[in-house]
């Protein structure tokens, strides 16, 4: 959560109590500070729960990518009809990749009802898009099939959006001028943090950016993670610039370490 939005407000209310303090008297101080202490713990424990399910939720995902990337050999082999890539199989090995980067499974008996839900909506999604595009994946006499990563994941976002939509949102942006897809483009709050926040040199590598805002006009909490070109990343993005890549996008030249991406989720309240 965002310290500041906290600060603000608390400040404003206290604000307003010492006004009304010399005809009102001490008791409605009292009051008015117990209401201000019950709000800012209330935010605080909503920002805390928002931030566990938030990563987890973006943990999952990336070990999902990195399921099908590992797999790309295998999903482009053109002389391979039934892959075996199957959804059940895709989940497999994400379970064991997010086991292996941060030591828990997927789901646990310490999960709340919501989190469970929101847990097994992501993974349902991932396996069905997997098995979906299974007639893709196992096409003979055809090398690059397109069922890459950033496709995978924007697929499974939009379904975990279609069965979850209510909770929970998961997508991934970017800088505008990296975006490929126009259904990534980054929304005015998305826009307005990676460019004065996750873009500016004295941000911390990796550190993400919560606040609790408003959104679809309803109280949320939102989360922004940024994600960085690695060196398997660059035969896509990295240069000569605007050379063709293998997707038939042009190169955007970036380097190793640059901010690439950002995965962005929305927690509704």
């Amino acid at each position: 959560m965002c310290p500041n939005i906290i600060f603000d407000y608390a400040t404003s209310v206290r604000g307003a109590s010492s006004t009304i303090l010399a005809p009102f008297g001490l008791g409605r101080l009292i009051i008015a500070s117990a209401f201000v202490l019950s709000l800012t713990t209330s935010q605080a424990a909503a920002g805390a729960s928002g931030l566990e399910i938030g990563n987890k939720l973006a943990d999952i995902l990336r070990a999902g990518r990195s399921a099908v990337s590992a797999n790309q050999p295998l999903i482009n082999n053109p002389d391979i009809a039934d892959k075996g890539f199957t959804g059940e199989k895709l989940i497999e090995e994400t379970e064991a990749i997010y086991a292996e980067r941060i030591g828990s499974p997927l789901l646990g008996d310490d999960l709340s009802p919501r989190d469970q839900r929101l847990i097994e909506a992501q993974i349902n999604s991932m396996r069905k898009i997997v098995d979906d595009h299974q007639s893709d994946i196992n096409r003979q006499g055809t090398g690059f099939k397109g069922f890459i990563p950033a496709v995978f994941a924007r697929l499974v976002n939009e379904e975990f959006a279609a069965s979850a939509g209510t909770e929970a949102r998961v997508r991934v942006t970017a800088p505008p001028d990296l975006v490929r897809n126009r259904k990534a483009r980054p929304d005015r709050w998305e826009r307005t943090i990676i460019e004065t926040k996750l873009l500016t040199p004295d941000w911390p590598k990796g550190k993400a950016y919560t606040e609790q805002v408003e959104y679809e006009g309803r109280p949320a909490f939102r989360m922004l993670l940024p994600e960085y070109y690695s060196a398997s990343c660059l035969s896509c993005h990295g240069s000569p610039k605007e050379e063709t890549d293998i997707t038939g996008y042009p190169k955007e030249g970036g380097k190793e370490g640059d901010l690439g991406g950002v995965i962005s989720i929305v927690i509704f309240e």
